[in-house]
């Protein structure tokens, strides 16, 4: 162990701990500034590469619902969600990805607690307006089929909406192969994704024979 660099290290914590109490002379919006500062600086202590190590707060109109999530809940689990909000606090970060260089966020997975932070006055105000949230660093397609992972490992995801987001990927030019692996399906499952809405029948002479072996 070296002694001299924990040493270090826990005097420069102890200070900034210690600069906690003028706090109340910050406003909010400055010290959600010194939170996520001290977020990105904690998780690059570890060298893991975890996302759930480095939770950020943003400003929840940067955080915007994506298109193409494959999942809805039921009013009585709509409601439940904000009742465990209610009771428990928010205990998961939304998932997002960067949308642009402007600041904005897409949400990759938590579109129901997004929606509740936004729009019950007391859980708003719970959070000062801001969005607990990770970032993943990915791409368009990337941020859809990690939302379909997100919803399926849950066992929470609607056929034909998982069907259309596959039409998507193939119109990127993703391999059958490719679609199973990112989104955890085997090639019977693929095919059926496109089965259903009649993809099969437009691609069949392109993928479908070689994409497996």
């Amino acid at each position: 162990m070296n002694t001299k660099t924990l040493r270090a290290v826990s005097n420069l914590v102890y200070e900034i701990a210690t600069s906690f109490d003028e706090l109340d002379e910050l406003t909010i919006k400055e010290r959600v500034v010194i939170f996520n500062l001290l977020s990105d600086l904690s998780s690059k202590i570890l060298e893991f590469t975890h996302p759930a190590l480095n939770v950020r707060l943003v400003e929840s109109h940067l955080v915007q619902d994506n298109d193409y999530n494959p999942n809805t809940v039921a009013p009585p689990e709509y409601r439940l969600l904000k009742h465990s909000i209610r009771s428990d606090g928010v205990t998961m970060p939304v998932v997002v990805g960067k949308h642009s260089d402007d600041g904005r966020y897409v949400v990759i997975d938590g579109a129901h607690r997004t929606r509740l932070i936004k729009t019950e006055p007391d859980i708003n105000a719970s959070l000062a307006n801001y969005v607990p949230v990770v970032v993943l660093k990915k791409t368009f397609e990337e941020r859809m089929s990690s939302s379909i992972r997100h919803n399926m490992a849950r066992g929470e995801h609607q056929v034909e909406l998982t069907a259309s987001l596959v039409i998507k990927l193939k119109e990127m030019d993703w391999t059958d192969e490719k679609i199973g692996r990112e989104l955890g399906m085997d090639k019977d499952e693929v095919l059926r994704m496109q089965q259903i809405t009649g993809l099969a029948e437009a691609f069949k002479d392109r993928d479908f024979s070689k994409a497996w072996e």
